[in-house]
């Protein structure tokens, strides 16, 4: 069910579609007295997508060519050959794992980028902490209230749909906190079913939204809730209903499929889309992590078939949309006594789209040699993830706004995108 609290949190409005009927009738009521504008002109969008739990880049992206990660890694290291089942040889010094191939076009093709070595300047090893500072955007600051991804919101200086800002989350990610409206909608028909199939729509009394909120003894919905509405109105049942994907495409059946075919949705009926997020889990393989199978090579195989199959679905759409993932943390250098690898510090992330510099791993990392280690363990951090975040950010969203979209920081971009 649909309660008060899940409307907004630090200012932003999270929608819950958990079911259809679940929606309260003065919601109903409202949205069906609301008069919504046709969508606004076609905009660049930003599709991000975050790996919870920390995945292992130095698996996903291995440096095969450091003699240091056989000794490292003896039971879980991989190398390039002829054989199948072998690292997908990128530059020489680095392999892509065999489960992401279909990434390895992506990158010939210079539509992808991958960066390595990076992560947080913070060196917790907390998921939940993390994940936070990551998404806040501010590494050393538990406090900031709003979320990166909601400053890149209030910076894009045109009107704007309620779908400016989707994510495709059963709750409102950390990302899209903050005083800029989002939604989080955890399934697209259920979210336009519930207005439409609510009998309160046929018994509508309220002359204008303002009066039926007027009604209301919630100052917090009176604040946010119109995005919601409009947004509620502009979704066509039937279309979700019936889409087909491209042809040839086949989004895999898992949550990040669902997730991203239903972004590929919302680009293709031109709601207003900009900012879309989606979230992946169970990266933490600190047991039996495996090489071309176990955890892992399962998720990076749903991982890599979900983001190519939206690439594929995207066809004309391809020069608007940037793509780009993100982790919290890695791995440690070490396997450890199980068979899996704890909680260290740099992974790896990926960055796709025609305005992306690809076909490159940007990386500044010296050797896996103990003393070039973090804390002689871990892969260190060597490029900070708001070089990448605000690289993408400016150049794809055209914003160049560094000092609110990441207010602790007076880094460069990494230069991996087109200007």
């Amino acid at each position: 069910m649909v309660n008060r609290r899940a409307f907004m949190k630090s200012g932003a409005l999270a929608l819950f579609a958990t079911g259809i009927g679940g929606l309260p009738n003065f919601i109903a009521q409202a949205a069906n007295s609301n008069k919504i504008h046709l969508p606004y002109k076609k905009n660049k969008i930003l599709v991000c997508i975050f790996q919870r739990g920390a995945m292992d880049g130095l698996m996903t992206v291995s440096p095969y060519a450091d003699s240091n990660l056989k000794i490292l890694r003896p039971g879980l290291y991989m190398s390039p050959s002829d054989k199948e089942g072998a690292l997908f040889d990128l530059d020489g010094k680095f392999g892509l794992h065999p489960s992401l191939a279909a990434f390895n076009p992506l990158f010939k093709e210079k539509r992808m980028a991958i960066v390595h070595g990076v992560g947080s300047p913070n060196n917790t090893r907390s998921h939940f902490d993390a994940q936070d500072y990551m998404e806040a955007g501010t590494p050393f600051n538990k406090g900031t209230s709003s979320g990166w991804l909601n400053r890149v919101s209030g910076l894009l200086g045109h009107d704007a749909t309620p779908f400016r800002a989707v994510s495709l989350t059963s709750a409102l990610p950390r990302s899209f906190y903050g005083d800029n409206e989002a939604l989080a909608i955890s399934n697209l028909q259920d979210f336009a079913l519930q207005v439409r199939s609510n009998p309160a729509v046929n018994n509508l009394t309220a002359k204008s939204f303002e009066e039926l909120y007027d009604q209301t003894s919630s100052n917090l919905l009176n604040k946010t809730g119109k995005e919601s509405f409009d947004a509620m109105k502009m979704l066509n049942v039937n279309t979700i209903k019936n889409y087909q994907p491209a042809k040839d495409v086949i989004y895999p059946a898992s949550p990040l499929g669902n997730a991203l075919k239903q972004i590929a949705i919302l680009i293709k009926m031109n709601v207003g889309l900009e900012l879309a997020f989606a979230e992946s889990g169970g990266w933490d393989t600190h047991v039996n992590q495996g090489t071309t199978n176990g955890a892992l090579a399962r998720n990076l195989k749903d991982f890599g078939d979900c983001i190519a199959a939206f690439w594929k679905d995207l066809a004309a759409y391809q020069d608007d949309v940037t793509l780009m993932t993100m982790t919290e943390f890695g791995r440690t250098a070490y396997q450890n006594g199980t068979g899996g690898t704890d909680h260290g510090r740099a992974s790896c992330l990926f960055v796709l789209g025609n305005d992306v510099q690809g076909g490159r791993v940007y990386q500044n990392i010296k050797s896996l040699a103990k003393e070039d280690l973090e804390d002689g363990r871990d892969l260190p951090v060597t490029t900070d993830f708001r070089s990448v975040f605000s690289d993408v950010a400016n150049n794809h969203l055209r914003i160049n706004n560094n000092q609110i979209i990441f207010p602790d920081w007076n880094g460069q971009s990494i230069g991996m995108m087109r200007n």
